[in-house]
């Protein structure tokens, strides 16, 4: 939710405990009344004490959920409304995605259990609006305990494994019958699979006021969306980064495993920062490959009923802001302002005088 992937009671452990009571009870001495055994409750971890630094923790991951499921909200439309434009990079998705405890290191592992009420079960931390889980109900913090009667893995190994499960099924069937549990109750859903554009859409916690795409994911920074006044703004550095993915300018530029090494490491609860030290090894994207992007991302934008108008004004005061000079910016990774803003320009005149003569609006 993954990365749509950022950015929320072990009942098995009960069953264990019942079946391993069961096997060792012997048998019933002759001519005694059977007794049946009580099954063993399982014992509970002892509460550990709210620590100030597990309080940060806790507080910190609630901020970075916040910031995620804004990126989802506003990545929805984009994403279920250009799949004629996405040409091979469409899927069918479940839209959401899901953690546990596991997922998250060292002090934030518990911090998650504050937070969120994470467990051993995948918990849903995003919902993409729009989707086919959104219209089943199914909300953030809902446990997953199957899917088409699969059990759906739990424990420390859950998040990576989950996708195994998923997959076959997604890739074959119209939707899903999920079982879930919510408010210590056992739920189930039939949750529709939803035609997208495959691109996951990724919180950076650093930050640089910058936005990455790897051909397959489009990431933006907690700096850019400080930067961005409005959802607008935010909408116009998703679908830049989209059109970037579907142009296949990563490819192109031999740029994938750089690009795709630093979404890894900013995906992270505690990045290595020094990994954004100049230019974190991105090559400069070529103004003509910029402007292509900036062309198709005006026609994603509008097809998902964003308003274009304000796209130029962005630009401008993003590269006045944070001008090529800074290294580990935007700008530094897409220094021709001027090819972008002549390309919003066309594509802007183009999608006005389609809408205006009720054409399809495409490139």
């Amino acid at each position: 939710m993954a990365r749509f992937t950022g950015l929320l009671p072990a009942v098995p452990v009960i069953c264990l405990a019942f079946m391993l009571s069961a096997c060792e009870t012997t048998g019933p001495a002759p001519d005694a009344t059977p007794t049946v055994p009580m099954p063993q409750q399982p014992v509970e971890a002892p509460v550990r004490a709210l620590t100030p630094r597990m309080a940060a923790a806790a507080e910190a991951l609630t901020k970075m959920a916040g910031l995620q499921e804004r990126l989802y909200r506003i990545a929805a439309p984009l994403l279920i409304n250009n799949t004629d434009l996405c040409k091979s990079s469409t899927r069918n998705l479940l839209g959401f995605t899901a953690r546990n405890r596991y997922w998250y290191p060292g002090e934030y592992n518990e911090a998650a259990q504050i937070a969120f009420g994470m467990g051993e079960r995948l918990q849903v931390t995003g919902v993409l609006a729009g989707s086919g889980a959104a219209r089943a109900g199914l909300r953030r913090g809902d446990n997953l305990i199957s899917a088409s009667g699969k059990a759906l893995p739990v424990g420390p190994n859950a998040s990576s494994t989950v996708g195994s499960v998923f997959g076959p099924l997604v890739a074959k069937q119209a939707s899903l019958a999920l079982q879930i549990e919510r408010d210590d109750k056992t739920r189930e859903l039939t949750v529709p699979v939803t035609r997208a554009c495959g691109f996951a859409i990724e919180l950076g916690n650093a930050d640089n006021v910058n936005s990455y795409a790897d051909g397959s994911r489009v990431m933006v920074t907690r700096g850019m969306l400080q930067f961005a006044k409005n959802d607008e703004e935010v909408a116009y550095l998703l679908a830049k980064g989209m059109a970037h993915n579907i142009l296949g300018h990563a490819t192109s530029q031999r740029s994938v495993g750089t690009i795709g090494s630093i979404i890894d490491n900013l995906t992270n609860v505690r990045p290595d920062t020094s990994m954004l030290i100049g230019t974190g090894g991105i090559k400069a994207m070529p103004p003509e490959l910029d402007a292509a992007a900036d062309h198709l991302s005006m026609y994603l934008l509008a097809r998902a009923g964003v308003s274009i108008d304000g796209a130029p004004a962005f630009w401008k005061r993003l590269a006045s802001t944070y001008p090529a000079t800074v290294l580990n910016g935007y700008v530094a990774n897409h220094p021709g302002t001027a090819p972008r803003l002549a390309a919003i320009d066309k594509a802007t005149a183009d999608i006005k005088s389609k809408h205006a003569a009720k054409k399809t609006i495409a490139p």
